[in-house]
């Protein structure tokens, strides 16, 4: 089991943000978390990544205890096990398309530019790697920040609203290239969504709610 989160509860103050939030996600599944704006589907994400803290439960990756963890070894953590692809997609402009996709790869201290050029090729980008961001449209600067997420084959993927910016046709493509990444490497993906079209593509889809978490 790569994902285990039992009872998680977060609050802000007296207010619960959720409580008594218990999933698995197994290694190769795909699992999308819907729920109301304001239910805390982003801060459970972030939760999932060790980003955030939580006031009870417990998050386990790979029968790791993130709670057990410092703040240090929680970043070691997130640069070698996790990927994120968010709505915003934070690409660095002063760096071009191949070197914000090798940036993962360079924070672990390997540099494998066949393996940059591959990813590249794998979301529909190849021969764009020596372009700067503000030359490619926000469709491609969403595969950009996939490819990014990949490029290191995560066993966690956390995805938030990852189509939020895009048009029907660059979304489903988008998708195309999570769900085919998480069946090739066997990654477990966590996708918080409004889109019920992104959902659908989904193993399984789980409802969010300040009480908790259920189909």
């Amino acid at each position: 089991m790569s994902l285990q989160i039992r009872n998680l509860g977060k609050h802000y103050g007296e207010a619960a943000v959720f409580e008594h939030v218990s999933l698995e996600v197994a290694a190769g599944e795909f699992v999308a978390i819907v729920g109301e704006s304001g239910v805390g589907k982003s801060t459970l994400l972030n939760c999932m990544a060790g980003l955030d803290s939580w006031d009870a439960g417990t998050v386990r990756h790979d029968g790791i205890d993130l709670g057990t963890l410092d703040d240090e070894a929680r970043a070691l953590w997130r640069r070698r096990h996790v990927g994120f692809v968010f709505q915003a997609f934070h690409v660095l402009p002063h760096l071009d398309v191949a070197q914000n996709v090798a940036l993962p790869l360079m924070l672990l201290g390997q540099h494998d530019e066949a393996r940059v050029q591959r990813m590249l090729a794998v979301v529909g980008l190849e021969g764009l790697g020596s372009r700067l961001p503000q030359q490619l449209s926000g469709g491609q600067l969403q595969r950009v920040a996939i490819a990014r997420a990949l490029v290191h084959r995560p066993g966690l993927l956390l995805a938030d609203e990852p189509t939020g910016n895009l048009d029907p046709t660059t979304a489903a493509r988008v998708m195309d290239v999570l769900a085919a990444q998480v069946r090739e490497h066997n990654t477990s993906l966590v996708l918080v969504t409004h889109s019920e079209a992104a959902a659908a593509r989904a193993d399984r889809v789980l409802h969010l709610s300040a009480e908790g978490i259920a189909p």
